[in-house]
């Protein structure tokens, strides 16, 4: 990006002859030159944020008039004409400035975040509109008899009113033939249906749940956040079942009266059913969502409403983040802590630290949430950054659920068995009592492993250093990080051996089977990703359980997102050791969090709940911080046990990810990163070492983790450090700034 030096005339202007204006355009495209210069040819007009369309190389593309001043030394001979503006919403400033902020911090070429602000092409042309029906001239309807089906359709007609045939139709309680004799008999002309709004306004006024003292005040200081219109953040915390979801709903109320937007980041947009159905009952109707599975009409519909101001509130994934908020007035985070609003591919940002940002240039309100919150965040709350609310009891009746923990060296499940006696004992109690228990295990398919009994060879994925995980009921097995599926072999692959291929270790499917066996009267269901795959699916699973049409329920970790089942009273953790192993710096962080997640789905009605939780290590930090519901303790220690090393938060982190399909060069590319490693006060580079996926869809992965201390500023290094280094175009190299996690 160049700077204006001078103001005289570029090179081959003549003196006196006013030259062409020019404009920066910034395109979606992942290009390190950022913004290109481009002239604005008699009668074309565009203002930083207008949508253009300009030529690049041999074709059109569309990008974005952009802020700065063009290169005056370019020669006007070089630039190429801006072909035309789009009839599209500018690209207001804040989301510019955030743009430029993003790419900055994330070491990302601006070009590859635009793009993510431009995720529906098809929204920059306003949608056509769709042909309906209205009342031909009167002249040419006079004398014409009609009969009394016809008189209707036309007494359902204003002069110089548009309506669609199918409206007219059930209208007037005739069928599609009539209207079409109306139309052939020339009484009926063809016209344009009016625009309608694509969502229904939530009226913050439409009667919500009854707050108590504690969520009323956390609300009511929320609400004042919003009134400021000033940026501030503030974490929202509280017990499982404590009503923060309606206390924050609260504030999106007042965001609504205060004529702004409001943006709810939620982990598992697709599969919140329960969390819409409270939207609705608060507002009335269906909140705007943004999320992977939507249609591309309706991606068009909805980017293209929340630019026009037409969607107040939108309900989506992190990639949210990136539409065109004309008026943002506040974002809220649920679930701050989850690791699903980190985007590992692509642009790879954190949405939680992306929506605090995106909130101070929009001067919005910003709203953390979770039961659990992120050491992160907590530690940003308790210096003063920022303001911190607090729900300590459950709403309504609800108590807290009591935490035990199973000691599996004292009561192991039977061999071949994954559920010990006291768990089982547990379940049948609840079953007998008519209520409803939970297993839960954070492992999809049949089971982890497959290995051979003669001869030891282990199932792999040939594209990742993983495991093939076993799908019995599709017989199968799979790799869950590139997607590679084969057909479970009748022999092994390495020794011929027949039928020796055995599965080890739990995952949801074999605890169903064991399950089967144990409580053959109870009615069942499988909650992961691969059985609830979308909203519609969620819906009808939450619908089933909520209507006490199950008895037992089977998941992974997405039953511990939010879910409500008042009739739940026993949740039982298979593994609560899983997650514990390795060196991930935030593993225990990590497992606490995802335990008590689940553990809260016991317990939220009147009937009291239990947790039981199996374990070989019953004195782990994390599952005393479980039984006795300290989980402030745990975190004040985990966050002195990273203090004196400035490991995050009390340090930074940056990941260099080098990857190859060339194994031995994605080794020489890792050891020429690790010879020309930043050397300055206060930063360490450790690496360069395989990743412990150090094979992933094919690439050969090598790892550098650059750790710093807070007030060491990294992205200056890690320009330096990559510019300092060429490497071949076959070795891609990704950039981690604040990794979370280490695979």
């Amino acid at each position: 990006m160049h700077e204006p030096r001078r103001k005289s005339p570029p090179p081959n202007q003549p003196s006196g002859v006013a030259a062409a204006p020019r404009i920066r355009v910034l395109l979606p495209l992942p290009l390190t030159a950022g913004a290109y210069d481009y002239r604005l040819p008699p009668g074309l007009q565009a203002r930083p944020g207008s949508f253009v369309v300009v030529p690049l190389g041999g074709r059109e593309v569309v990008g974005v008039a952009w802020d700065g001043e063009p290169d005056p030394l370019l020669p006007a001979r070089r630039l190429k004409d801006v072909r035309g503006v789009l009839d599209a919403p500018p690209m207001r400033e804040s989301l510019r400035r955030f743009v430029d902020w993003v790419a900055a911090y994330t070491i990302t070429p601006p070009g590859a975040v635009l793009r993510m602000a431009m995720s529906a092409p098809a929204a920059l042309e306003p949608a056509p509109q769709k042909a309906g029906w209205q009342l031909a001239p009167e002249a040419l309807r006079e004398g014409v008899r009609l009969t009394p089906a016809r008189q209707r359709v036309l007494d359902h007609l204003q002069p110089g009113e548009v309506r669609s045939g199918t409206d007219l139709a059930e209208a007037a309680g005739v069928s599609a033939g009539v209207v079409r004799g109306l139309a052939d008999a020339g009484l009926l002309v063809p016209g344009l249906l009016p625009r309608g709004a694509a969502f229904p306004l939530p009226d913050p006024e439409h009667p919500g749940p009854t707050l108590g003292p504690d969520q009323a005040a956390a609300a009511e200081a929320l609400r004042a956040k919003v009134m400021s219109g000033q940026f501030g953040v503030t974490l929202l915390t509280g017990v499982t079942g404590s009503g923060k979801t309606e206390v924050y709903l609260d504030a999106v109320a007042e965001c609504l009266r205060q004529g702004r937007q409001a943006l709810v980041l939620l982990p598992e947009i697709a599969l919140s059913a329960q969390w819409l159905e409270r939207f609705r009952r608060r507002f009335g109707v269906d909140p705007a969502l943004w999320h992977s599975e939507l249609s591309s009409r309706t991606r068009r519909d909805t980017w293209r409403a929340v630019a026009e101001g037409a969607a107040p509130v939108l309900v989506g994934a992190r990639s949210a983040l990136f539409l065109p908020y004309p008026d943002l007035g506040l974002v809220v985070v649920d679930e701050e802590h989850e690791t699903a609003f980190k985007q590992e591919e692509g642009v790879i940002y954190h949405a939680r630290d992306m929506a605090v940002v995106r909130a101070r240039f929009a001067a919005a309100a910003c709203v953390l949430v979770s039961a659990t919150p992120s050491l992160e965040t907590l530690t940003n709350a308790e210096t003063g950054r920022y303001d911190h609310l607090h729900l300590a009891e459950r709403h309504g009746s609800a108590g807290l659920p009591a935490v035990e923990a199973i000691d599996l060296r004292k009561d192991p499940p039977e061999r071949g068995r994954f559920l010990s006696p006291p768990l089982i004992e547990a379940v049948k109690d609840t079953l007998a009592r008519g209520e409803q228990a939970m297993l839960f295990l954070n492992r999809r398919g049949y089971a982890p492993l497959t290995l051979c009994r003669s001869c030891g060879h282990r199932m792999r994925c040939p594209n990742c250093t993983a495991w093939l995980v076993e799908h019995r009921a599709q017989r199968r097995l799979q790799c869950h990080h590139c997607g590679h599926a084969e057909p479970i072999p009748a022999q092994c692959p390495e020794c011929k051996a027949l039928g020796s291929l055995t599965p080890v270790g739990p995952g949801v499917e074999r605890v169903l089977e064991e399950v089967q066996q144990l409580f053959p009267d109870a009615r069942r269901i499988v909650m992961a990703s691969d059985t609830i795959p979308g909203p519609a699916a969620a819906a009808a699973a939450a619908e089933a359980i909520a209507t006490r049409q199950v008895d037992l329920i089977i998941g992974t970790q997405i039953v511990a997102k939010g879910w409500h089942f008042p009739h739940l009273t026993l949740v039982g953790v298979v593994d609560a050791d899983l997650g514990l192993a390795g060196g991930d710096l935030r593993a225990a962080e990590r497992t606490l969090q995802l335990l008590h997640q689940v553990s809260g789905r016991a317990g939220r009605a009147e009937a009291p709940g239990k947790v039981l939780l199996q374990t070989f290590s019953p004195d782990h930090p994390v599952m005393r911080a479980l039984v006795s519901g300290d989980v402030a303790a745990f975190m004040a220690e985990e966050a002195a046990g990273r203090r004196p090393g400035h490991w995050p938060p009390f340090g930074r982190l940056a990941a260099l990810i080098v990857s190859s399909e060339d194994e031995r060069e994605a080794d020489r590319a890792a050891r020429d990163l690790g010879l020309s490693a930043p050397r300055a006060e206060g930063v360490e580079v450790l690496g360069p070492a395989p990743a412990p996926l150090a094979l992933l869809r094919g690439r050969h992965r090598r790892r550098l983790l650059l750790k710093a201390r807070r007030d060491v500023p990294v992205q200056p290094l890690l320009r330096d450090w990559l510019h300092r280094v060429e490497l071949p175009n076959s070795v891609r190299v990704q950039v981690d700034v604040d990794p979370v996690g280490f695979l």
